[in-house]
This record gives C-alpha cells, sequence and structure tokens, in this order.
C-alpha cells in the first residue's frame, strides 16, 4: 500500500507541476515602436497647380450657374472661384462669384469680387448695376 501511496503523491506532483505549467503566461511586452516611413503621397491630396485654361474655366462657370439656379449657392461660389482661377481675366465669373457672395452673406467677398469684375469689363453692360451695388456697401 505504501507503494501506492508513494506512487499516487510522485502522480499529484507531477499533476500539480503540469498545472502551474498551464498557468497563463502574461505575454511579453510589445517590442518598442519603430519610426514608421511616411506613406507614399497621395496625389489626390496635392495642391491643384493652376495655369491658364479658358476651357475649364467656362465649365467650372457652366457648372456654377447650374448650382447657382438650383439654390446650392456654397457650391456655385466653389466653382465660380475654380473658373477665377483657371482664368483671372474672366470678368462673368467675377460677376457670377459676387452675386453669389451676396447670396450667402458675405459683404466683404462680394464688394471684392465687383471690384475686380469692373477692373475687368468697365465698359460692359452690367457695369452701371455693379457700381451702384458698391456704392451702397
Amino acid at each position: 500500500m505504501t507503494r501506492w501511496l508513494r506512487l499516487w503523491a510522485v502522480f499529484s506532483v507531477f499533476r500539480l507541476a503540469g498545472a502551474f505549467a498551464q498557468q497563463p503566461q502574461h505575454p511579453p511586452p510589445p517590442p518598442p515602436a519603430q519610426e514608421q516611413e511616411p506613406p507614399e503621397e497621395d496625389e489626390s491630396l496635392k495642391p491643384k497647380e493652376y495655369s491658364f485654361n479658358p476651357l475649364q474655366a467656362a465649365h467650372d462657370l457652366k457648372v456654377g450657374l447650374y448650382y447657382y439656379k438650383k439654390g446650392n449657392y456654397r457650391a456655385a461660389r466653389h466653382r465660380f472661384t475654380e473658373a477665377t482661377k483657371w482664368d483671372p481675366g474672366y470678368a462673368e465669373a467675377y460677376l457670377k462669384l459676387a452675386e453669389a457672395e451676396e447670396k450667402l452673406r458675405d459683404a466683404k467677398a462680394a464688394k471684392a469680387a465687383y471690384a475686380k469684375y469692373l477692373e475687368l469689363a468697365p465698359d460692359s453692360k452690367e457695369a452701371e448695376a455693379v457700381k451702384k451695388k458698391l456704392a451702397r456697401k
């Protein structure tokens, strides 16, 4: 019987040792963070480079007029601004930009756009009305 007791004791010790070995160990700490290389530049995030492009300016003006007629003055303002960047001498784009700025209640921007319009087209048929609007502001 002592023999069985000894076997049972040895077996119990090995069982306990196995139970301790199976307890979850704390994972090792993660390695220190290494500096990562910057991601590749996304072409869509680069700032636009504007060059003289009257076709693009006319297209932006046309789309801006669509938005203006729909009542989306912010989108119209954006398109009119784009048109003025593609063709800085496009007087009609400045006139429409000023009208969109008025609708958005930005008097300072509207005044600047009207002034630029008068600078570009002082003899146009809308010049007198624009001068009156500038005199009121």
